[in-house]
């Protein structure tokens, strides 16, 4: 069986680079944007299974992709302890004022009920995809999910840690119940057929650099560590913390290492020579024109030659990229340009 990624992640021999999107399913899809049109409330539209499933495997009809993403949303997990979280357009999730005594009290059962659309779209992922197919779930990371719980919004701008992390045991209390429901959400998207994870830390760049260790290396360890015991590939992306891609990977120690487009390719070549790399071209590359995306792919299959690699973008697929951009892309990773 050649599954490119699991051989990949599990250092087996595969042939050919395996390439997937972060937001593969996603704006840029004009079958995407009708569904989306006739949809507009973002949550409802996650737990449609139906419709989820459908979204999830558009980018497969079109593209020679070597995994299928759930349609879902890192925000599931506040909305599944009892937040209200809604996405406005041009602006992004709005989440309303935070319970902590529905949190800490939030019952498992009554988790996963809200969530089980999400798990029976896996399934029905599962049942369409070939073996040779990977289905990746995904989580958001403790911190990152904390920062939007406490926050209400995307920290884009004037993010103070003081200001947002303002009692610290607090917070502390707030990760330990998002660690527990993170295992447990992830416990149900491997029941139901996904056989990767990436966890998402979107905003561990916001963290200083003495924070690190509490709020994002320990806590995403252990979530690793469980993962790992259920003998499932795990990939982490901890967006904006290029500098620290080494003392991150000493301690959590991921099946592969998601790096960011800030990251240059070269150096992180170096400083990680044990463990497979996934992504890193920065999404703004598919704007240009394909002499220019050619080269910087081909900067990244080169430097990457001869090391367990997955190709990828430095984040999500924009919503301007035309789909013919990404057909290009796979074109190159295939070897048919």
């Amino acid at each position: 069986m050649n599954n490119r990624i699991l051989n990949c992640l599990g250092g087996k021999k595969y042939r050919g680079i395996p390439v997937w999107f972060m937001r593969q399913a996603g704006r840029y899809l004009p079958e995407f944007r009708k569904i989306r049109k006739e949809n507009p409330n973002f949550i409802k539209l996650c737990l449609n299974e139906n419709l989820s499933t459908k979204i999830s495997l558009q980018p497969l009809k079109r593209f020679d992709l070597d995994a299928a993403i759930v349609f879902s949303d890192i925000l599931m997990i506040p909305y599944g302890l009892g937040q209200k979280v809604s996405f406005k357009k041009n602006f992004g999730p709005q989440l309303k004022e935070l319970s902590l005594e529905k949190i800490i009290t939030a019952n498992k059962e009554d988790f996963i009920n809200q969530l089980r659309p999400v798990y029976k779209t896996i399934y029905n992922i599962r049942k369409k995809l070939n073996n040779n197919k990977s289905l990746i779930g995904f989580v958001g990371a403790p911190w990152t999910l904390l920062v939007y719980m406490l926050n209400k919004k995307s920290p884009k701008n004037n993010f103070n840690f003081k200001k947002i992390i303002k009692d610290e045991l607090l917070a502390k209390i707030i990760l330990n119940k998002l660690e527990e429901m993170i295992c447990l959400h992830i416990d149900h998207q491997i029941s139901a057929g996904a056989n990767v994870i990436q966890i998402f830390d979107s905003w561990a760049g916001l963290l200083p650099n003495n924070k690190l260790p509490y709020f994002c290396y320990e806590t995403t360890a252990r979530i690793v560590n469980h993962v790992k015991e259920k003998k499932i590939p795990v990939i982490c992306f901890p967006k904006g913390i290029s500098k620290n891609y080494a003392d991150f990977c000493s301690v959590v120690n991921p099946d592969c290492l998601s790096i960011d487009y800030k990251k240059n390719p070269k150096s992180i070549r170096k400083e990680l020579k044990n463990i497979p790399i996934q992504g890193g071209l920065d999404p703004k590359i598919l704007l240009m024109d394909n002499k220019k995306i050619k080269k910087n792919v081909k900067n990244y299959l080169d430097i990457f030659k001869d090391h367990p690699y997955i190709f990828n973008l430095g984040h999500g697929v924009l919503p301007k990229t035309k789909p013919e951009k990404i057909e290009y892309l796979i074109n190159i990773i295939r070897e048919k340009e």
